[in-house]
């Protein structure tokens, strides 16, 4: 209530001074540009002194993010997971804190046929396990899997700072760092969601961060960064890490094949390499039974999903599928033909708003004058690298901007470059603080608003916010229900039922030992058919849940109506 109250109570004319809350907003923020017009020097000064100390930089950077998204928690609690991206992450996060890399089929697995989980030949997430590990981390470390979502965050805002070390000043890379906070921070989708883009960042900032340092003394030390990154890239993006591969290799050059030093240093990142490529292996091995085949490839060939790249025909499933299942496939199968319509430019072309992901809207006035710098290879090369990103995603029909999120740090060092290129052009010198300035603003805006704001603010805001992603309540009803059944003594086994309209809205997820778990979700095959698994399970209390109810209804299963027929 505080924000809606503050600004009731300076409505114009209920002051002495007559101000309206915008006069207030107005005169406050004139004040602070001041004072740190004022304070600029001493502000440089003290900047630039912190910067040099990269460990307690780092520190900061990395505690700031996760201190201000917990300061939001009174609002904002830890993202409830929605959706079938959540609960297969998930499943992969809690099959890995078991030290397991599958789950073994239930017998009764077609009660569990859920979208992006496999049941055959093993029971598992379909996704690559980088961010599984995430999570997994977390929720051991804290009991609770968000928990690696902020601590990937907290990762990817320390490792930026330390990659722009390596291409820039101390007191930019410092900027750049913060600047990766309010990014990437409290109010990004990657800070409010399990589907991740922070650990394939933070791989990107090792990688890109030991290029450069890679090139000065071919030390040891950074190699075995270099190769820890490639690991990190490939468990989390493994298509997209054959572009990143390629964009290191032209990093390096001819240096990196002909010197004795170098060829020692790709040795060393060989070898950290391959505990990754290891993993990769003993994955595909125990969830599909063949080392050479990916978990997403056997799911494709099974449920048709994820969708195939342009340039394949649309995968045909080799398995009866589910309502929702099929629902997905035909989804994907349509955007899979719309991109193809479009074609390659065409796809390109309108995937540019997805950048605005990348930049505070300030910092695009900015830009341009990164031009100035390509004058060195290396920064040509940062455009280049982006680039090929950009194009080998391009092959894909969807696109999230976690797809190349591997470049994150690339996008925040041609942000500080254009700045730094903008502040030694004379006429424009000023102009590099003001967009700084407005960057803070932004970000201060919107934090203040969701920190302060009452439901009434924050619905009446919402609509104007552009980039930034965070929970907003529970639409679609999970939390009461989850309550509902957390407080019911002993297990529970709640039926899912769907109705005839049902979109894209799942519900069933279920542990990597359904047996084990407190709560065990099951689709409703019909009265029959539910009586197996009720009989497997005759220790839980039954339930019925219709999620496409407003709010969704919650039941004993013995008072449910028959199903209506539509």
């Amino acid at each position: 209530m505080f924000l809606f109250d503050w600004f009731r109570s300076y409505l114009p004319l209920h002051n002495p001074i007559g101000f309206g809350a915008v006069d207030f907003l107005e005169l406050a923020l004139a004040l602070l540009g001041i004072a740190l017009v004022l304070l600029r020097a001493r502000l440089q000064a003290a900047a630039r002194r912190f910067a040099e100390h990269t460990g307690a930089c780092m520190l900061v950077l990395a505690l700031l993010p996760a201190a201000l998204r917990l300061a939001l928690l009174w609002r904002f609690p830890a993202p409830a997971a929605s959706g079938a991206d959540d609960f297969s992450y998930l499943l992969l996060a809690d099959t890995l804190r078991h030290f397991r890399l599958a789950n073994p089929t239930h017998s009764l697995h077609r009660f569990f046929e859920a979208v992006f989980v496999l049941q055959q030949p093993t029971y598992s997430s379909i996704f690559p396990m980088g961010q599984g590990l995430a999570l997994a981390l977390g929720w051991t470390l804290f009991g609770h899997p968000w928990a690696g979502v902020v601590l990937s965050v907290s990762a990817l805002c320390a490792l930026s700072y330390w990659m722009l070390r390596a291409w820039t000043t101390p007191g930019w890379a410092l900027t750049g760092g913060l600047l990766a906070v309010a990014i990437y921070g409290p109010l990004n989708q990657w800070m409010n969601l399990y589907w991740g883009g922070a650990v394939s960042a933070s791989a990107g900032c090792l990688i890109f961060g030991a290029l450069p340092r890679l090139k000065e003394g071919w030390r040891a030390r950074d190699a075995v960064l270099l190769g820890v990154g490639m690991g990190i890239q490939v468990l989390s993006r493994p298509y997209e890490s054959l572009f990143v591969g390629i964009a290191a290799a032209v990093f390096l050059g001819k240096d990196g094949f002909r010197m004795p030093a170098a060829r020692r240093a790709a040795a060393i990142a060989a070898l950290a390499f391959l505990p990754a490529l290891l993993l990769i292996l003993a994955q595909n091995r125990q969830v599909t039974g063949s080392f050479t085949m990916l978990p997403n490839q056997l799911s494709r060939y099974q449920y048709g999903i994820p969708a195939a790249f342009t340039f394949q025909p649309n995968p045909e499933p080799h398995r009866a599928l589910t309502g929702e299942q099929d629902l997905d496939y035909r989804a994907q199968a349509a955007v899979h033909d719309e991109a193809l319509e479009l074609g390659f430019p065409g796809r390109l072309l309108t995937r540019v708003r997805f950048y605005r992901f990348f930049f505070p809207a300030p910092l695009y006035l900015a830009l341009p004058a990164f031009l100035l710098a390509f004058r060195q290879w290396r920064y040509l090369w940062v455009a280049l690298a982006i680039l090929l990103l950009a194009l080998g995603s391009n092959l894909y029909p969807y696109f999230y901007p976690h797809y190349i999120a591997a470049a994150a740090c690339l996008f925040l060092l041609a942000g500080v470059t254009a700045l730094d290129r903008l502040s030694r052009v004379p006429w424009l010198a000023a102009a590099a603080p003001i967009i700084l300035l407005l960057c803070a603003f932004q970000f201060l805006f919107w934090y203040g608003v969701h920190l302060a704001g009452n439901d009434r603010t924050l619905l009446t805001m919402a609509r104007y916010e552009s980039a930034d992603f965070i929970d907003y309540g529970d639409p679609d009803g999970r939390i009461a229900v989850g309550r509902r059944l957390a407080e019911a003594p002993g297990k529970q086994l709640v039926f899912v039922r769907y109705s005839a309209g049902h979109m894209f809205h799942e519900w069933i997820r279920n542990a990597a030992d359904p047996d084990a778990a407190p709560v065990v979700w099951a689709a409703d095959l019909g009265a029959d058919e539910n009586e197996k698994l009720r009989s497997y399970y005759p220790d839980r209390t039954i339930w019925l849940v219709e999620p496409d109810a407003r709010p969704p209804l919650l039941i004993p299963y013995g008072q449910a109506p028959s199903p209506r027929v539509e």
